[in-house]
């Protein structure tokens, strides 16, 4: 039998952060959690750590295309905070920030991780993003460096 595992570890990966600036405030501390998880445990060189801001959640697919479609990058961190209002609006950029992401990773075989908030209320959300629950950007970058050595194990 073989069985693949990976680890984090990953001096030599060339990581971008897509983030949105909508619900900023609390997306900071997903950004910080992210860069930290690179840099302290995946042992990533801050030269190899690129950061692109967008306006929101909705414009990440587009986004994040653009960087894998750049060939620059081994995997791409997507992170965002979209809160459940009082109309439909949530649902469609919910859905569509994840179905966006999730095409962006299979079209081009390159690790997206998923870091996008959706929360009921900004409580939720501020758990998430480093208090009570964790920090779901530190999560998400970590799956991206195990991810990268994932499908390095595979091609090998």
């Amino acid at each position: 039998m073989n069985v693949i595992k990976s680890f984090v570890t990953s001096p030599n990966a060339r990581v971008a952060i897509a983030i949105a600036r909508f619900n900023q405030f609390i997306n900071n501390n997903l950004l910080d959690g992210a860069i930290d998880a690179l840099k302290r445990i995946g042992q990533v060189n801050d030269d190899n750590i690129t950061v692109v801001w967008v306006p929101g959640a909705y414009e990440l697919p587009l986004t994040v295309s653009t960087l894998a479609n750049s060939k620059k990058y081994d995997a791409i961190v997507a992170l965002g905070t979209v809160i459940r209002g009082s109309t439909a609006h949530f649902e469609f950029v919910a859905g569509e920030c994840s179905s966006g992401l999730s095409a962006v990773a299979a079209n081009t075989s390159l690790p997206v991780a998923f870091g996008v908030l959706t929360t009921d209320s900004i409580e939720q959300a501020i758990e998430r993003a480093g208090t009570k629950a964790g920090n779901k950007g530190t999560e998400a970058a970590l799956t991206a460096l195990e991810m990268i050595n994932i499908l390095q194990a595979i091609k090998a």
